[in-house]
């Protein structure tokens, strides 16, 4: 396998991986530009900016670009996150040029048809609604806010129903016209693809961009906060949060080995302690989150009302203990699962495009496998049990309870469990 990049005379990033034997190939446009990237005022728009993405151009109504893809047995898609809204395709190999003309398309020609802004706009509230209606969703955006207070970073990638039923067409080409230019875009290929071929094609479509200021992100400040909605749900949801580090950290290794030790699987400590050995949860578990300049470990639990107490105190408990116990054992299992979860995904063109494009984003440049793979292996005993003990003791922590919590702690009461 075979990645290649190259850069068009306007800044504009393409990156591929042509992967023998695959009759199919993943492509997709990676925009550097999330939730994070907007002012308060703008808060929902990257996502609304991403559902109008497939509502009609200057060349082809919504249908015609649903049509343009599914009649060659394809798919299209987009998603948004706090820094990144990707639009991507799945076609067969001779379907590479069509399925790229399409991206280009959508996100150099959108109209943002009044009507269409209407109906997306109730299709967008009424996913807000359904977040708000699942506890174990919606709980992470709270917590976000605690851990990133009066912050983008700390703000929901859905925005506010009140945001959202305000924004028009000139709020989306503004937004466009701040962060879609061609230095904040990277294409990314992988599977059945022709390296050449595609640089061609980008040419054509994207040589003409003009660049734009490039708007650098409020630095994250991670302060940690309690929140407790109460509401009459089945379970109390609880979560916490603890500042780790961001993509750019060699640490990130030594956070993510952490994190899968401690709560990423069946044999982790939470899963043993919590559900397996008391049953005191059906879910639980532990990961680490980056982004360019913080990162999260979060940790999760779902419980009965008057088994709360009892799961936030043994979270602690093992948080501790892992600070002081953890094994080589341990650590070799996780770094094992993160190499495996690693390799497996790369088989996937899908996957693979998304990363590449992430690499590209992150180091402009893709490190090669081998390189990612020593810095896994390079992580010890020793540095996992000084990040537990920094997140089991010292570190600023972010807490979220939502359901029947009377029982449950107080961020406070938990602080307090964690020096004793």
């Amino acid at each position: 396998m075979t990645t290649r990049t190259h850069q068009l005379s306007n800044g504009f990033r393409i990156v591929t991986e042509n992967m023998p034997g695959l009759a199919s190939a993943s492509i997709g446009i990676w925009v550097g530009a999330g939730a994070r990237h907007e002012m308060a005022d703008q808060n929902g728009i990257a996502h609304f900016l991403e559902h109008m993405a497939f509502k009609g151009t200057q060349r082809r109504s919504a249908l015609e670009i649903a049509e343009a893809i599914e009649d060659v047995g394809g798919y299209i898609n987009a998603y948004t996150s706090r820094e990144v809204t990707a639009y991507y395709a799945r076609v067969l190999q001779n379907d590479v040029p069509l399925a790229l003309d399409v991206l280009a398309d959508i996100l150099l020609n959108p109209v943002f048809d009044p009507s269409e802004i209407e109906t997306e706009r109730g299709v967008i509230l009424q996913e807000i609604g359904q977040a708000l209606d699942t506890p174990d969703d919606v709980i992470f955006d709270w917590l976000q806010e605690q851990a990133y207070p009066e912050q983008p970073l700390g703000r929901t990638i859905l925005g506010p129903s009140e945001r959202v039923s305000a924004f028009g067409r000139e709020d989306l080409s503004r937004f466009i016209n701040q962060h879609y230019g061609p230095h904040q875009i990277i294409l990314s290929a992988a599977g059945a693809v022709d390296h050449d071929a595609i640089v061609r094609l980008a040419e054509e479509l994207f040589g003409d961009l003009a660049p734009r200021p490039q708007l650098v992100a409020d630095v994250a400040r991670f302060a940690g906060g309690e929140t407790r909605q109460v509401k009459a749900l089945e379970q109390a949801h609880f979560a916490l949060a603890f500042e780790s580090p961001g993509y750019r950290d060699p640490d990130i290794y030594t956070a993510q080995i952490y994190a899968s030790a401690l709560g990423g699987g069946m044999s982790s400590r939470l899963f043993q302690e919590i559900r397996e050995s008391r049953g005191l949860c059906y879910t639980i578990f532990a990961q680490a989150g980056a982004y360019a300049d913080t990162g999260m470990t979060t940790i999760y639990a779902g419980t009965a009302a008057d088994q709360i107490a009892d799961l936030a105190h043994i979270t602690v408990d093992e948080m501790k203990r892992a600070a002081s116990d953890m094994s080589e054992a341990e650590v070799e299992r996780a770094r094992v699962q993160m190499k495996a979860g690693l390799l497996m995904g790369l088989e996937s063109p899908s996957n693979r495009a998304e990363r590449l494009a992430r690499l590209v984003q992150i180091w402009d440049r893709v490190p090669p496998l081998e390189e990612t793979v020593a810095m896994i292996d390079a992580v010890t005993v020793a540095d996992v049990q000084a990040f537990a003990e920094h997140i089991a003791g010292a570190a600023p922590m972010a807490m979220a309870l939502y359901g029947p919590i009377d029982h449950a702690p107080s961020r406070d009461a938990l602080q307090e469990h964690r020096a004793a």
